[in-house]
């Protein structure tokens, strides 16, 4: 039976003094604020204007997001991530040391290979939108990565392929900073290098059941309330069938711009994931970065009995070719094929279970 395990950040069974304070203030432990619900779950918040109890165990706060991290469908079984920002957290301050993610930005920062010491730009929820002829691309990124220097305007120049009074304009516009040296103007804190392109994929949830009390504002309202709760499962297929249509895209998109794609998963989405598709992840543990990679965060041994916020300590990379070649017939294109193909005596026994119902005569 489905139950939240974290919430807040917190295991629903902490009630140290931290916990009770982010749970009441409705704050997130990763982003270091107001929880957002994932940033997507907004469907999920939860409205307290007319739920007295909850209005004052709250602060009188009007609403909140839900605040669900975690679901465990199973006593004692590792729960299953279904919040972006518990999984990882770019903050704009990646300098910062007490969201909980240490560990996480650490196995990140050393795929990315970026020279150190090195100030890194973070662009969040990143939306690039290019037409061709009759092609088009449009996609948003949840993080774009790059490192920052100073830049001559030449150099910039040469980069975007427009002139400099055009590019000015933006750049002051968008904050950054101008500075002249000699007659050649320079500017802060300039994106350089090549780009890191970062992806959180997390579980989806079930709808839940409003009889029940099983969606997840019930649940919430029921976990902080109550004795018990039931809360909603996980939609396995939705998970990976929202991955399958951009993993490819979002790779080969970063290997033309000189760069590379991590795509950041629990290592329980990587087990099923291997399960229900043609592709086994777990053949592509590597040590180095490859056309896709995977980073896979998982939850320590004894997670159940840690205090205070579980840190995700231990991290795999699974990295591989697109597609196919001499070296490696086995590629990530394997996501879009069948685990196996059953025999027709399997489609036949489940079709004479069931009378068709609808028949047709056909003269010829």
């Amino acid at each position: 039976m489905s139950k939240i395990f974290e919430l807040f950040g917190h295991q629903l069974t902490d009630t140290s003094e931290q916990a009770v304070h982010n749970r009441t203030n409705a704050l997130c432990p990763f982003m270091q604020k107001k929880c957002d619900g994932g940033g997507n779950r907004h469907l999920s918040n939860i409205n307290l204007v007319k739920k007295t109890e909850l209005h004052q165990y709250f602060n009188e706060l009007d609403s909140v997001a839900s605040g669900v991290c975690s679901l465990q469908l199973h006593s004692r079984e590792t729960p299953w991530i279904v919040c972006p920002r518990r999984l990882m957290y770019l903050s704009n301050n990646l300098n910062k040391t007490t969201n909980f993610q240490l560990a996480s930005l650490n196995h990140l920062w050393n795929l990315a290979s970026y020279q150190r010491p090195a100030r890194i730009g973070v662009w969040p929820e990143l939306r690039i939108s290019h037409k061709l002829d009759n092609k088009q691309f449009t996609y948003t990124f949840d993080y774009v990565l790059m490192p920052l220097s100073r830049i001559s305007q030449n150099h910039i120049e040469n980069i975007l392929g427009i002139g400099w009074s055009g590019i000015r304009r933006t750049l002051e516009k968008s904050g950054y900073t101008i500075v002249r040296r000699g007659n050649t103007e320079f500017v802060e804190d300039f994106p350089s290098e090549y780009p890191l392109i970062v992806e959180i994929m997390t579980s989806s949830t079930s709808g839940g059941n409003k009889t029940k009390r099983s969606t997840i504002p019930m649940a919430v309202e029921d976990a902080l309330l109550k004795t018990s709760h039931l809360a909603p499962g996980i939609n396995y297929r939705q998970v990976w069938a929202r991955m399958v249509s951009q993993l490819i895209v979002k790779s080969e998109v970063s290997i033309s711009w000189g760069g590379k794609t991590v795509w950041v998963l629990q290592d329980k989405l990587v087990d099923y994931i291997s399960d229900t598709t043609a592709l086994n992840i777990h053949l592509f543990l590597s040590e180095h970065t490859d056309e896709v990679n995977i980073l896979s965060l998982a939850y320590q041994d004894d997670f159940e009995n840690t205090d205070g916020v579980i840190e995700l300590s231990e991290g795999k990379l699974y990295a591989g070719p697109i597609s196919s070649n001499p070296q490696s017939s086995a590629s990530f294109q394997d996501l879009i094929h069948a685990p196996l193909l059953p025999p027709i005596s399997v489609l036949m026994s489940s079709v004479i279970k069931r009378y068709p119902k609808v028949v047709h005569s056909l003269d010829l």
